[in-house]
């Protein structure tokens, strides 16, 4: 398909007359169209295209279609019938009304052109250049960042699922690509074993049957391996991601031996950062927070949040569902340093904070982090009596540390922590702490130990960090960043981004993309309406409460 840029025309006369008589009033679509325009041309799609070839559809239209699609939670099939049958698309992509438009099938195409040329945020990018050219997104304003999880498009599946499906997964892709090798070297019974899907309400329910029916699957799916790394007329086979997916589950589930194919115990599996869950989404995870337990992924906004000034996304980021959330921002300030898009305020939740991040996040890029931090839980803290950190002065440069007596550390060193991270411990001389009368006030043990963080930067910026979020000023600064969660309900409820509408993390990327830009474009046209924030809604009850306590309080 080849692509050759041309003007972009006007809405047929006929389109705009029917449109304006049927929507008098407008509705978002006309107002983008009059108010923001076409947002792409086809030059911004040019070198996904070749210059020969069949010609193919307009790729500036693809792009808006894509944007109402995701702005409405439309399937490619709905899409492609609302370009054929609703007025306001057809005023937007400048049709005639008796335009028969496209098969949905070109959706997937254009999907596929932007994964394949790496330009999966090439709309979103190009909205917001937009934006900040009308000055409504400006660099080192204030931003905050929430996330939510993703639902991958894929069934949950149990261990024995898993397994079960995995080795038919297997079987039906070395039917289709190698038909006669895999019936020379099946087994008979593999016939009934894997002819359907694997549920598990046909599996057995007692554990012994389930562990036996695990093995015997397991012995199934190390003698197809077998056979496969051991044909030397075609060794493409070893090379096939269902293979490949089919060797990497059976390590993880089933004991290497010489002889049988033992079955693990849970607690024998590898962590869930690691674990497969499925064959069909091998990049899928299983994780738990809070009540919430999914098995997928999950997907960061960050928008901005300026008072007078509409809210926009400017940063989008996809990991796995096990991903801890602070471990993003490295990467994420990052990618807004090279889009110029820093601000100088960042609003996060606790997930985010630590004092890595905090210290990093300053030095770097000059970013003013500000997030509810872990309060020191020591048992030096949960007494006024007692002495904390802040009652020993530390001396970073000659590495020694002083205690409210007045007496001197006696070692300075680098340990690991309990989860492996850099620390700092620095010890007291036994005798002298013995001998001190604020013994009892300063350490349970006989000898004082200090945990410390390993540097001064990381220190200093999680002490700031505790003591600025017990002030009036911090909270009347963090309580914006709630506005975050509405974005995340937009983005769930009206673009439907809570379950992966493509398998895949390079995919669900895409998808995340589209969903930002189409809700950066209905705020733009809600902020050309009315020139005010989306508030939240109000149910009837609640007015009919608050018009209730006004009248009593007058």
């Amino acid at each position: 398909m080849s692509m050759h840029p041309h003007p972009i025309p006007a809405i047929p006369e006929e389109t705009a007359r029917v449109a304006r008589a049927i929507l008098p009033q407008g509705n978002v679509y006309l107002q983008m169209r009059d108010e923001l325009g076409t947002l792409y041309q086809d030059e911004d799609f040019r070198d996904l295209f070749p210059s020969r070839g069949q010609p193919a559809a307009v790729p500036w239209r693809l792009a808006l279609v894509t944007l109402m699609q995701y702005a409405e939670g439309l399937t490619d099939r709905q899409a492609a019938d609302a370009v054929r049958t609703r007025i306001d698309w057809k005023y937007v992509l400048s049709l005639d009304l008796t335009d028969s438009g496209f098969d949905f099938s070109v959706l997937s195409e254009f999907r596929g052109r932007l994964l394949a040329h790496g330009a999966e945020r090439r709309l979103f990018d190009r909205l917001v250049e937009q934006l900040r050219e009308r000055g409504w997104i400006k660099a080192r304003g204030k931003q905050r960042t929430d996330s939510t999880h993703v639902l991958a498009a894929i069934r949950t599946l149990r261990r024995l699922e898993c397994v079960g499906e995995t080795m038919r997964h297997a079987l039906n892709v070395l039917a289709e690509v190698a038909p006669t090798w895999l019936l020379e070297h099946m087994d008979p019974e593999w016939a009934d074993r894997y002819e359907k899907r694997f549920s598990d309400f046909r599996l057995p329910k007692d554990v012994k049957a389930r562990v036996a029916l695990a093995e015997t699957i397991g012995a199934d799916g190390r003698r197809l391996l077998e056979h496969i790394y051991a044909e030397t007329s075609l060794p493409w086979l070893a090379e096939l991601e269902a293979v490949q997916t089919l060797r990497r589950v059976w390590i993880q589930h089933y004991h290497a031996r010489e002889q049988g194919t033992a079955w693990r115990a849970d607690d024998e599996l590898p962590p869930s950062a690691l674990l497969i869950t499925s064959p069909y989404d091998i990049e899928a995870r299983y994780s738990r927070k809070k009540s919430t337990a999914w098995t997928g992924y999950k997907v960061h906004f960050t928008e901005t949040c300026e008072d007078n000034e509409p809210h926009f996304i400017v940063a989008v980021v996809t990991t796995d569902a096990t991903t801890a959330d602070g471990v993003i921002l490295e990467g994420l300030h990052a990618d807004e340093a090279a889009h110029e898009l820093l601000p100088h305020q960042h609003l996060v939740d606790t997930g985010y904070v630590d004092a890595d991040v905090l210290a990093g996040s300053q030095m770097r890029y000059q970013v003013d982090l500000i997030g509810l931090v872990i309060p020191d839980t020591s048992w030096a803290s949960r007494g006024a009596e007692r002495f904390d950190h802040s009652h020993f002065l530390i001396d970073w440069e000659a590495k020694r540390v002083v205690c409210p007596a007045g007496q001197t550390s006696r070692d300075w060193g680098h340990i690991p922590d309990r989860h492996g991270a850099p620390s700092l411990r620095v010890r007291f001389p036994l005798p002298v702490c013995r001998a001190c009368a604020l013994h009892d006030q300063c350490t349970q043990t006989a000898a004082k130990v200090l945990i410390l963080r390993p540097d001064e930067q990381t220190y200093s910026a999680l002490q700031k960090a505790r003591k600025r979020q017990q002030t009036p000023e911090f909270w009347a600064l963090y309580t914006k960043r709630a506005g975050v969660e509405g974005t995340v309900a937009q983005a769930v409820r009206t673009c439907e981004l809570r379950r992966a509408r493509y398998i895949g993390s390079k995919k669900l990327r895409l998808q995340a993309f589209f969903t930002a830009t189409a809700i950066n474009m209905l705020r733009a046209c809600a902020w050309l309406a009315d020139g005010t924030h989306a508030s939240t809604p109000v149910s009837r009850f609640a007015r009919l409460i608050a018009t209730a306590k006004s009248a009593a309080e007058v």
